[in-house]
């Protein structure tokens, strides 16, 4: 071959702690930006840190530390404070300082003379109601991409490849922005042995931008750490309730003993669809925003929150068991009752169409996109995208 890339998921992704000012505001905005960026958020902090804080980073030994706060020219006092903070941390770890603009040059100073390695980029929340993660998505990978190296074999993988290793879901979301260009508002959905994964890339219906309270990224993605059919699939059990699944299958006992990710019988594969289903449904509700009423004195208002999936024209599938098992399409379709369901939540109208990864290959062709050609990335997801 001439060109050769490569996704990691970083033996169980790349984890990173969270700080910012406000919990709906910079936190948010900073959590949007590293899930996005394929990292797996460990600890979330609002206001101002102390040493009960920093022994629990201690603890969980993050690979990266994402420190946000204020609006630009806004309060800078706290992210100051957390800044000295993390200073006293004894952890080596980089930091992605995307706060307050007017603190940018006190942060840099305190952490760098504390021999911190940081990277400052553009604030997650520069004024009230906008969010700006893509700068801080882009850091993030790049921090990933010198960082995965000290991983067990990677330093090998780093020497053969000619780009960048970029994360996995980073990939995968790239492939749906891909999708977006050519099928409109769209959603991708990736069930795999552990935890279930959802991209949306729309911007929602206009109808109910005018009711949102809050912003959204255009682009989003939300991990489901308890939706996963073979590592999680006890925990989704539970969550289903063991009873009812006994109602259905006279074998339940049987059939649990046998949850593998190659199912020995059609048996077998029909009962891993009854969970992987629960993942689908449960994971696009979780993802999805909804609508309250509220009560004022001038009569009922109706707000809305979270992300808006209204306007999803086409459902993807991908992951193992809704690229390749014989029943992913009823699994996957299950999603056209959803918003009829739950006519209060922000879900995926019933006209929406249904394709699969068919090859499983979305994460190759988000680093074609990223790294070599979007051209040839397109042609290849026109070839690979069939409907179910």
């Amino acid at each position: 071959w001439e060109k050769f890339a490569a996704t990691s998921s970083a033996a169980g992704g790349l984890k990173m702690t969270v700080h910012g000012l406000v919990y709906d505001m910079t936190v948010r905005a900073a959590r949007e930006a590293a899930l996005g960026a394929g990292a797996v958020i460990k600890y979330v902090t609002a206001g101002k840190m102390d040493d009960f804080h920093l022994k629990k980073i201690l603890s969980i030994q993050p690979k990266l530390i994402l420190l946000a706060g204020g609006v630009d020219y806004g309060e800078s006092e706290t992210v100051i404070h957390n800044a000295k903070m993390l200073a006293k941390l004894e952890l080596d770890v980089p930091i992605v300082y995307a706060g307050n603009v007017a603190a940018t040059e006190h942060v840099e100073y305190i952490l760098t003379s504390a021999g911190k390695k940081v990277y400052m980029t553009e604030n997650v929340y520069p004024r009230i109601d906008y969010l700006n993660v893509e700068p801080t998505r882009n850091v993030i990978k790049e921090v990933f991409a010198e960082h995965i190296v000290k991983a067990p074999g990677m330093e090998k993988i780093k020497n053969m490849v000619n780009y960048e290793i970029i994360p996995t879901p980073a990939a995968v979301m790239k492939t749906t922005e891909l999708a977006y260009e050519h099928f409109g508002d769209c959603l991708t959905i990736d069930i795999g042995g552990a935890t279930t994964d959802v991209d949306s890339v729309t911007d929602g219906s206009p109808e109910v931008q005018e009711m949102l309270i809050s912003p959204e990224p255009f682009a989003k993605r939300t991990v489901e750490g308890d939706l996963g059919l073979f590592v999680n699939a006890h925990n989704v059990i539970e969550m289903m309730g063991e009873d009812n699944l006994r109602k259905q299958f006279e074998d339940y006992e049987e059939l649990v003993k046998r949850i593998s990710p190659y199912p020995q019988s059609d048996r077998d594969e029909y009962f891993i669809s009854k969970l992987a289903t629960f993942c689908v449904q449960q994971s696009i509700r979780r993802h999805a925003g909804s609508k309250k009423h509220l009560y004022t004195p001038t009569g009922r208002k109706t707000i809305a929150e979270g992300k808006d999936l209204t306007a999803v024209k086409c459902v993807i599938g991908t992951g193992g068991f809704l690229s390749r098992s014989k029943y992913a399409k009823e699994v996957i379709e299950s999603v056209k009752n959803l918003s009829k369901l739950h006519p209060m939540e922000l879900l995926p109208p019933e006209e929406v169409r249904f394709f699969k990864d068919k090859h499983y290959i979305f994460a190759a062709i988000g680093l074609i996109a990223s790294k070599i050609d979007k051209d040839i990335a397109k042609e290849l997801l026109l070839s690979d995208m069939v409907e179910y």
